[in-house]
């Protein structure tokens, strides 16, 4: 699993440094300061949960939990959702991708939470 990650990570990452160039370069005089706004949240929390997936992966490498395996899972997803809801809204201007993004914030709070769990399991709090 942490191989899954570990990949998951740096495609998050690579894909992310794309994302914010072409949002600074490519839509900075295309978009609304609001739906520019909207594409680079969508990167910032792409790049958050990359970080946050690859300090993961290296932890499963030295211990596992179903908690952390979980948690990468929501993060995936919750990029998905969160950012990809985020991206869409900006470069199409269709409104019904807004309501999508809370649930993907949703899947990123789970994802915190469960790495919690897992973690007070694992016995990281004494």
């Amino acid at each position: 699993m942490s191989q899954l990650f570990l990949i998951a990570a740096a495609l998050l990452g690579a894909t992310g440094v794309i994302l914010g160039a072409f949002a600074a370069h490519g839509l900075k005089s295309k978009l609304t300061e609001n739906l520019l706004n909207a594409f680079e949240t969508g990167v910032t929390y792409q790049f958050y949960h990359a970080l946050a997936l690859m300090a993961l992966a290296l932890w499963l490498k030295q211990s596992s939990s179903g908690w952390l395996v979980a948690s990468g899972y929501l993060w995936l997803a919750g990029v998905i959702l969160f950012s990809g809801s985020l991206y869409a809204l900006a470069i199409t201007g269709i409104k019904w991708f807004g309501p999508i993004t809370p649930l993907g914030g949703l899947l990123f709070i789970a994802g915190w939470i469960s790495l919690l769990i897992g973690a007070i399991k694992l016995g990281a709090v004494n």
